[in-house]
This record gives structure tokens, C-alpha cells and sequence, in this order.
């Protein structure tokens, strides 16, 4: 199973995205991730550790609503078999209508889940830095898997 694209619905249904996603909205998120975790062979393109960046660096959130999101979803972060963290900011920004494209806020939320991976190193199960084209990034993730 695959799970994709899910902010472009949550945005349909008039859910705040970016630094304008508050408590409900990050609570909506959280939710998402968790239910994906119930799935058996489930493949995502995003994870807690996105939702966790998502609202540190909310500005509608204040920082106890943030930390009762990130306590919650910490929790969670053991629980993926695998975990493909693309690290590189060369990729163009592919714009959706829906994903923010400041440049800024890009580099700000990838240092926010760089940071959130060394928080949190211990409970990963494993954890995969891959980079490069799609299809160079494609057989990175075949590699790991020896697919």
C-alpha cells in the first residue's frame, strides 16, 4: 500500500499547512501517521518525524501544543521497519499548488528533522540517508532492501 500526496486532501478540507498549521490541524496529521502504522506493507512519504518538524515550526501553535504533539508522536518513531530520509536540498521543490516553495522554510524544516533524527537516534530501527536523482534515490532504496 502506498500513502501519498495526503496534504494536498487535508489542505481540501481547508486544514492549515506550513507555518499555518495549528493544534487541530498537526492533531489531523497525527492521526494519519499513526493509522498508516496500523497498515501492514505500508510505503508513506511522510512520516511523524515530518509532523514533529511541522509544528515546531508553526507559528499558530504556542510551544505547549507543540510538545504535547511531539510527546505523542515520539512514541511512535519506533515503529517504522525503515526509514529513507532524503538529505538533499539540490532537488528542485516540485510545486503542487499545496507544498510551500520559500526556499528558507525548506532548508529551516530540513535542519528541523535533521535535528529531530539525532534527538531521537535510539528509537529509529533504521534509518537510510539517500540523495541524488529519482532514479538514483529509487535503486538507493532498492540497495538497502536488496530488492
Amino acid at each position: 500500500k502506498f500513502a501519498t500526496e495526503r496534504s494536498k486532501y487535508l489542505s481540501s478540507l481547508g486544514i492549515p499547512l506550513n507555518t499555518d498549521s495549528t493544534y487541530k490541524g498537526q492533531i489531523i496529521f497525527s492521526a494519519e501517521r499513526a493509522a498508516e502504522l496500523l497498515q501492514e506493507n505500508m510505503i508513506t512519504d511522510r512520516t511523524v518525524i515530518d509532523v514533529i518538524a511541522f509544528s515546531r515550526l508553526s507559528n499558530q501553535m504556542d510551544e505547549e501544543e507543540k510538545l504535547i504533539v511531539e510527546d505523542m508522536l515520539s512514541e511512535l518513531i519506533q515503529d517504522y521497519n525503515i526509514i529513507f530520509h532524503i538529505d538533499d536540498l539540490d532537488i528542485p521543490i516540485e510545486d503542487n499548488g499545496i507544498r510551500e516553495t520559500n526556499k528558507k522554510y525548506r532548508e529551516e524544516i530540513a535542519e528541523e528533522i535533521d535535528n529531530i533524527i539525532r534527538e531521537y537516534e535510539s528509537e529509529f530501527q533504521k534509518i537510510v540517508k539517500i540523495s541524488g536523482t529519482t532514479k538514483e534515490r529509487v535503486n538507493q532504496v532498492k540497495a538497502s532492501l536488496s530488492l
